[in-house]
């Protein structure tokens, strides 16, 4: 068997004193942190697309990466040098999960029926690579933005033939998820959304894309997909307006359209910065709603206005993700690197220390989300905060439903004037994130 990384060893955890730069610093899969191991909390997948197709290529320039693998890129041969790189990529860096696209997997044909032949025989391939090595699928999702034909959308277009081969793209790649053992299935609406109002009925596209999302609920359940739905938010780009903006946006559409009990959120980093919002409160939205199951682990620049799919690096984002994901229980699905290399970083290499930086931010998140969930000092102030509407008889009766206007206009007009709210004292509790991580 050809090994595409040589010169690479496995990765090993050496500790943050290590200089190694082909060693974790900080991620060890076998520390147990609240009960679990770092493993457990931090079900890491790689992404197919960025890692194994992606060569850096932009609206300004070819690619820079080499990512051919050896063979002719748009070949079976070239799909199979893929899937030989993944696993080897993987299991070097002791990552236990994948996820992919349908069009990332193999070359798409003009023929559909080519297509999906060439799914089934890569699926078949992909599953000799699973039982050897323990790795599991965490997901699947269709394509369907990149071919020109999605130029309206998929569930959104405005043409039904269109619709209906979003719906065969849909079926097979939910053929393939169950296939391959897959936890969950992703609907990001690439293009899902519109331009100008113009030319747009943008009550039939919604309708229809919860149309769309009903069907492949109702086919993955006959075919024995026991896993989670997910939508993936995203406010802008490529579609000015993205019908998933952002996660209230997305749970809204579903609550309103029956699909809840089925649908969970893929929350990614980038795209809560893109919406105007944080990482974690993109996280709490999606908890509190009952709807927090996997994320995109990466992260954007706040200086430029797209999507710039950066590893992760920043600690302290990390930290406040993971404090929201212990908070909820855990993730039903996992944690994806939806990152990519930057341009000039370009080689093999580039492509493991890529990944050992996220998986040393998110283990550093993780131990800090502990710190501070062992403290105890911030979920103490935030309930003594509130503690007017669990300690008084007021409060009691507000939040049981046990009141109404007039009961209510009556004790404000006994009282005269409310005491002052208590301090939200933001800057003390900056402080004391600071004291706990690095005290």
């Amino acid at each position: 068997m050809k090994e595409y990384f040589k010169s690479i060893p496995n990765i090993k955890f050496e500790g943050a004193a290590s200089k190694n730069p082909f060693a974790f610093r900080f991620y060890d899969a076998e520390r147990v942190i609240l009960g679990k191991k770092m493993s457990e909390h931090l079900p890491f997948a790689m992404a197919w697309w960025h890692n194994l197709c992606a060569t850096g290529s932009d609206m300004f320039g070819r690619g820079t990466a080499e990512k051919s693998f050896g063979e002719t890129p748009g070949t079976m041969q070239h799909a199979k040098a893929k899937v030989d790189a993944g696993f080897e990529f993987m299991r070097k860096l002791g990552i236990q999960y994948f996820c992919w696209h349908d069009v990332d997997l193999v070359p798409e044909a003009d023929d559909i029926k080519e297509t999906n032949r060439r799914l089934d025989e890569i699926s078949d391939y992909i599953l000799t690579k699973m039982r050897d090595t323990g790795i599991k699928c965490l997901w699947g999702t269709a394509n369907m933005f990149s071919n020109p034909r999605f130029m309206n959308g998929a569930g959104s277009s405005n043409s039904a033939e269109v619709f209906a081969f979003a719906a065969a793209q849909v079926k097979k790649a939910l053929d393939i998820t169950v296939k391959l053992g897959g936890k969950g299935y992703v609907f990001w609406g690439g293009r899902e959304g519109y331009e100008t109002l113009l030319n747009t009925d943008v009550a039939l596209e919604q309708e229809n894309i919860a149309r769309l999302m009903k069907m492949a609920v109702d086919y993955g359940r006959s075919i024995g997909f026991k896993g989670d739905f997910f939508i993936e938010p995203k406010p802008k780009e490529p579609m000015k307006h993205q019908y998933d903006f952002d996660a209230a946006t997305a749970i809204g559409f579903l609550k309103a359209h029956n699909l809840d009990k089925d649908f969970k959120m893929n929350i990614e980093a980038n795209h809560a910065t893109l919406a105007g919002h944080t990482f974690e409160h993109e996280l709490r939205i999606s908890a509190i709603n009952g709807m927090l199951g996997s994320i995109d682990a990466n992260q954007g620049d706040w200086l430029l206005g797209w999507d710039t799919d950066e590893f992760p690096y920043d600690v302290y984002t990390a930290t406040f993700a993971m404090l929201e994901i212990l908070r909820a229980g855990g993730l039903t699905g996992g944690i994806n690197f939806d990152a990519k290399n930057r341009r000039p970083s370009y080689t093999y290499e580039d492509m493991f220390h890529a990944f050992i930086l996220g998986m040393d931010t998110f283990a550093l998140g993780l131990i800090n989300a502990a710190k501070i969930t062992e403290d105890g000092r911030l979920t103490d102030f935030v309930n003594e905060r509130y503690a007017s509407y669990h300690k008084t008889e007021l409060g009691r009766k507000i939040i049981s439903g046990n009141t109404n206007l007039r009961e209510l206009a009556a004790y404000a007009e006994k009282l005269g004037v409310p005491s002052q709210p208590s301090s939200g004292r933001q800057e003390m509790l900056q402080s004391l994130i600071n004291e706990i991580l690095f005290g």
